[in-house]
């Protein structure tokens, strides 16, 4: 078994750094817990948990993150990454698990650069004929 293990997950402009060593199931994120965190956010929980939930090894590590950047449905998909990542480096074998679930990618979508003459990434200006 591996001691101590960091890891990084990305989502949009969100990082995780997750510190995992074995222990009997903390889960903390910024010096807060997971209810404290994300409050009553039942969707962006159980997203960041997952890789622990589909693994069966939810109380079998003590997981302390550092997340910055971006909204929380974009930490939730980082800590999931970073989560997964870990698993993936403690245990080779689950990785078809974890594949199967599409854990292990990071979803490369960002967002669009606002462009000059326009009010946003795509809208354009209302056309008037006169």
């Amino acid at each position: 078994m591996v001691n101590k293990s960091v890891t990084i997950g990305r989502r949009k402009s969100a990082i995780a750094v997750a510190k995992c060593k074995e222990g009997t199931g903390k889960f903390l994120i910024n010096g807060k817990t997971l209810d404290e965190y994300f409050g009553n956010n039942l969707l962006q929980k159980s997203s960041a948990i997952s890789p622990l939930a589909v693994t069966n090894l939810k109380d079998k590590f003590d997981i302390e993150l550092k997340v910055k950047g971006g909204g929380l449905t974009g930490q939730a998909d980082a800590i999931k990454l970073s989560l997964a990542r870990f698993l993936l480096e403690l245990k080779p074998e689950l990785k078809p698990v974890l594949k199967q679930n599409e854990m292990l990618k990071r979803d490369p979508r960002e967002v669009e650069r606002k462009k000059s003459g326009q009010p946003k990434a795509r809208k354009k200006f209302q056309w008037t004929k006169r």
